[in-house]
């Protein structure tokens, strides 16, 4: 694709996500099943991994249904840790992490739509999550310093960008050293043809 298709992408992708923030549009989450409706959000949460505890455990507005797994299963998340969620959304894995970092702990998410920022901000404070700070931003140009994260999460969110490899040489910027990653998504085990690539929809679902 172009530079000027990858420009665009973005652009489908902040104005496709920004509708779901503000609920004007139907969606599927990732997996399937309508993110307009509670109990499917529940239902597609338990497939993709969740338990009903952590489905529980953060606020009900943050579970959007967009995931495509569970990356804290693997991502064994610690007390007193820095974490950073890549495309936080409403903030729904942010909030999880951040009962098992602490108060001692930190988490970071990072998300390039000002709707899904403003909803988690929201959420953030209403809720008294005083260890969570979201962040506006590309995660292809973290808004993080060096060496920040000893955990590095993402659900479903890297098939989104353009610049994949840059996403990942910003995640190794920003670990620590020893520091490790997590990430939940979908891959291709062929390539897409180039109709495919420039539906909007299809992209963006």
């Amino acid at each position: 694709m172009s530079d000027t298709n990858k420009i665009d992408i973005r652009n489908v992708v902040r104005k496709s996500y920004g509708k779901i923030a503000d609920n004007k549009a139907g969606s599927d989450g990732c997996c399937g099943g309508s993110i307009t409706i509670k109990n499917s959000t529940k239902i597609i949460s338990n497939k993709i991994g969740y338990s009903d505890e952590e489905i529980s455990n953060a606020p009900e507005d943050a579970n959007m249904g967009l995931g495509c797994g569970n990356p804290q299963l693997i991502a064994d998340i610690k007390e007193d840790e820095v974490v950073i969620d890549l495309g936080s959304g409403g903030g729904f894995d942010c909030f999880l992490a951040s009962k098992k970092v602490g108060s001692k702990g930190y988490v970071i998410g990072v998300d390039m739509t000002p709707e899904m920022l403003s909803k988690s901000r929201t959420l953030a404070r209403k809720h008294g999550y005083n260890n969570v700070d979201f962040r506006l931003g590309e995660i292809e140009n973290l808004p993080v310093a060096d060496n920040t994260a000893d955990v590095i999460i993402s659900n479903c969110v890297i098939n989104l960008s353009p610049k994949k490899q840059r996403v990942y040489n910003e995640a190794y910027r920003v670990l620590k050293k020893g520091g490790r990653v997590a990430i939940s998504d979908i891959v291709l085990i062929k390539e897409l043809t180039e109709e495919m690539k420039e539906d909007e929809k299809l992209y963006c679902g």
